[in-house]
């Protein structure tokens, strides 16, 4: 008679799953409340972990299955005579089936107020030390951790009388997928409590969220991962209300439009989004005035585009959106009049999305061979700390209009260079190899809206051409950060323009 071993706290289908390997003539073994639930269920004959061990339970649970009679039997090779021999020496018989799941340390860390001492309980390490065994010995043990797989795992052994070597192996593999993943969560938790934090080795723990059609481009394969901690402005925690799946261009350029509209908190902003760049932001009174700035903005680029806002979408605006293509809108809330209109277009994708709880606080970029990991661009401009380093001083009424550029210029791909009027974007040049070229297209775009407005740079200017050019389009004022050994050309260029210039000492390059 074959033995099956069950502790598990996610119930699902567990009553069948047991009542299926009854009837294939397996014995089983199961942890106390597992036992205790199937005999609810009218199962009966079955083994304890005590009857195997003969140790009760001790210490609140914390030792019960780790010990030589368990192990041994998940361990022990059945075509190596030594460890036949150790078996039949120390009483232990072979343990051919576990299916265990972990105690939820994920749900409980992620409950509100818990408190260290309460998430270590629910650290497991019992029902790890079970899988690891059991998936190493995959030759002769299948090992299970999957709800999902007990029907797979019942068909095999009604039609083979076991699983195949195969299915074992792949079921061995996610089970040190789970359990590395698992690892990962109690490392990351563990390491938010130390004064000093762990750096190396990195261990990053990320679920499927979902399998894309294709990536940047059709003959590409893609996945979307997406963290265990829920957080604001994310779109692995967003709400999809309507339309057709993400892409994975969907999901870059639809990140990109919640960092730009988590940079307005304070704002009722309107952000449209091509290409990870912006192609306008602006704030208004309402979400109806902002989308009428941000349109006007570049009313071109936003056709297949995204908007967001940081306010809830009005049937008011809901009528102009409807009548631009568009890829995706993303709100915080979408009125019902307003999503009912909406959804009339098949195709759109409708996102609401959190902006309570944790922000994200590093980013990655995979490179060849490795991983760059940095903090979060979270800096922005106060009042306090800029310096105006011209003769022609900053306009107070102007002081709105060099913060929001500053503001907007962190988002857009190096060299970046945006024109503002007010708190509306009217030129952005954006991912040009030299800062000119990048003030050319920003220029250009505004046009006459140039007079008068004022240009932000994400760095320092290397020579005084973009200052040049910037005088002959009528800037009145420029903000950047300083640092070039040219400072003083380009301060003179300003002086001689009379365009006031505001230096913030702190670069925002995005490759």
């Amino acid at each position: 008679m074959k033995r099956a071993l069950l502790s598990v706290s996610n119930r699902s289908g567990l009553v069948e799953f047991a009542q299926g390997l009854l009837s294939q003539d397996y014995e089983i073994i199961a942890t106390g409340s597992t036992k205790q639930y199937l005999e609810d269920h009218g199962l009966t004959g079955l083994l304890s972990v005590e009857d195997v061990t003969g140790f009760e339970e001790m210490m609140d649970g914390r030792v019960k299955t780790l010990h030589p009679l368990i192990h041994g039997g998940l361990l022990g090779l059945r075509d190596n005579p030594s460890h036949i021999k150790a078996m039949e020496k120390h009483g232990i018989k072979p343990i051919d089936l576990v299916a265990v799941n972990l105690y939820p340390f994920k749900e409980t860390i992620a409950k509100e107020g818990v408190v260290l001492e309460e998430a270590v309980e629910q650290i497991d390490i019992g029902g790890p030390s079970m899988l690891r065994s059991a998936a190493k010995n995959f030759r002769d043990v299948t090992v299970i951790i999957d709800p999902h797989d007990y029907t797979r795992v019942l068909e095999e052994i009604s039609m083979h009388q076991n699983t195949t070597e195969s299915f074992r192996r792949h079921l061995a593999t996610k089970v040190y997928a789970s359990t590395a993943y698992y690892d990962t969560l109690i490392a990351a938790y563990l390491n938010e409590q130390c004064e000093e934090p762990v750096t190396s080795p990195l261990t990053l723990g990320y679920e499927l969220n979902a399998s894309l059609r294709y990536g940047e481009n059709p003959h590409q394969d893609a996945q979307f991962y997406a963290s265990a901690h829920t957080e604001s402005y994310a779109l692995a925690s967003a709400k999809q209300l309507h339309g057709k799946a993400l892409s994975y261009n969907n999901i870059q350029d639809g990140n990109a439009a919640l960092n730009m509209v988590e940079e307005f908190k304070h704002d009722c902003v309107c952000v449209a989004v091509k290409h990870m760049n912006p192609c306008a932001i602006a704030c208004g009174k309402d979400v109806n005035e902002a989308f009428d700035k941000a349109y006007a903005g570049d009313p071109v680029s936003i056709f297949g585009g995204i908007v967001a806002f940081n306010h809830s979408v009005t049937l008011e605006v809901a009528q102009k959106l409807s009548a631009i293509f568009l890829e995706i809108i993303l709100a915080p809330a979408f009125d019902d009049d307003a999503l009912t209109l909406l959804s009339k277009k098949k195709n759109l994708r409708l996102l609401e999305y959190k902006t309570e709880g944790p922000l994200a606080n590093h980013e990655f970029k995979s490179v060849n061979g490795g991983l760059l990991v940095q903090a979060r661009d979270t800096h922005a401009p106060t009042p306090d700390s800029i310096q105006c380093v011209t003769q022609t001083p900053l306009d107070p009424h102007d002081l709105n209009s060099v913060l929001f550029a500053q503001k907007v210029v962190k988002h857009v791909k190096s060299n970046a260079i945006v024109v503002v009027n007010g708190t509306q974007t009217v030129g952005i040049g954006a991912g040009q190899m030299n800062r000119v070229g990048a003030a050319q297209i920003a220029l250009n775009q505004a046009g006459e809206k140039a007079k008068g407005a004022v240009l932000a740079s994400d760095a320092f200017f290397p020579m005084r051409d973009t200052v040049d050019l910037a005088a002959q389009y009528g800037i009145k004022t420029i903000i950047q950060p300083g640092g070039s050994i040219k400072d003083q050309e380009s301060i003179d260029a300003c002086n001689e323009a009379q365009i006031a210039m505001v230096i913030t000492g702190e670069r925002h390059f995005k490759h």
